[in-house]
């Protein structure tokens, strides 16, 4: 059974799809089965995937709603080798909509348990915001990650996404883990970035993932060209790190996960 990845952050920015869309690629590289789920209305993990946005007859709204099925809407990414489930503007429909409907919480979940077997890892890009649509995404999950810039507000945004995670916890998904923290966007050289880095290490210990993502410019180039950043400069500083993240998750999970994925 492949495991269930949100990547959030409720603070925009901070290399969320950046991360969804390079670490699916990195564990294609590592002979994993990815999916990779956009739920954010902006399309940018789409786009990023090379998929145009503007001409997609199937979105995640689709899978949302009911109106179709995960198998029917997911398109295997030609340069990143992993399925995708694309979103565009619409799916902000889907937000409104949902309200009205019976289990909203649980509609991504539910679409989800018919394919999670077909993959290692299904990887869900939330929206920077806590809407249904980001519940929905938390509902599902098995665990968290949290990409995060090592800077003063990030440190504050974290603390209400912490908040958010334990409410759901709560009420919808007891079962809900945070799989780590990444820093993103990192300069060894800024030391605001060292210092709010070495503070995470200190308060979340082993949560906090050794790989950190250094700023590259082939890595903010990438998406430009419809690309996951191994496609377009395997050689770059931000490739090499995706895959150390990819290696770093593979060493974490326990030995009964390892053999199975």
């Amino acid at each position: 059974m492949g495991k269930i990845i949100a990547v959030t952050n409720q603070k925009g920015g901070v290399g969320k799809t950046t991360t969804s869309i390079n670490l699916a690629a990195s564990l294609v590289a590592t002979k994993r089965r990815v999916l990779l789920v956009d739920m954010d209305p902006q399309g940018n993990a789409t786009m990023g995937s090379g998929i145009s946005k503007n001409e997609l007859e199937r979105i995640s709204y689709d899978v949302l709603t009911g109106e179709a099925t995960v198998e029917q809407v997911r398109i295997t990414t030609m340069n990143g080798g992993y399925d995708l489930i694309p979103a565009n503007g619409d799916l902000t429909a889907a937000e409104v909509q949902l309200l009205s409907m019976e289990n909203k919480e649980n509609r991504l979940k539910h679409a989800l348990q018919s394919v999670v077997d077909d993959y290692d890892y299904i990887l869900i890009d939330c929206p920077p915001a806590l809407n249904m649509l980001t519940v929905n995404a938390l509902t599902a999950a098995d665990a968290v990650m949290i990409p995060m810039q090592c800077e003063y507000y990030a440190l504050e945004g974290l603390t209400a996404l912490l908040d958010t995670i334990n409410k759901i916890r709560a009420s919808l998904n007891p079962n809900l883990q945070i799989e780590g923290l990444l820093r993103t966007m990192f300069d060894p050289r800024n030391k605001l970035s060292s210092d709010v880095s070495q503070q995470l290490t200190d308060h979340f210990g082993g949560k906090v993932y050794r790989t950190v993502i250094p700023r590259n410019v082939r890595l903010a180039e990438a998406p430009s060209y419809g690309m996951p950043v191994l496609a377009y400069d395997k050689s770059s500083s931000g490739a090499k790190s995706y895959l150390a993240l990819a290696g770093e998750m593979l060493r974490n999970e326990s030995p009964l996960q390892s053999a199975t994925a």
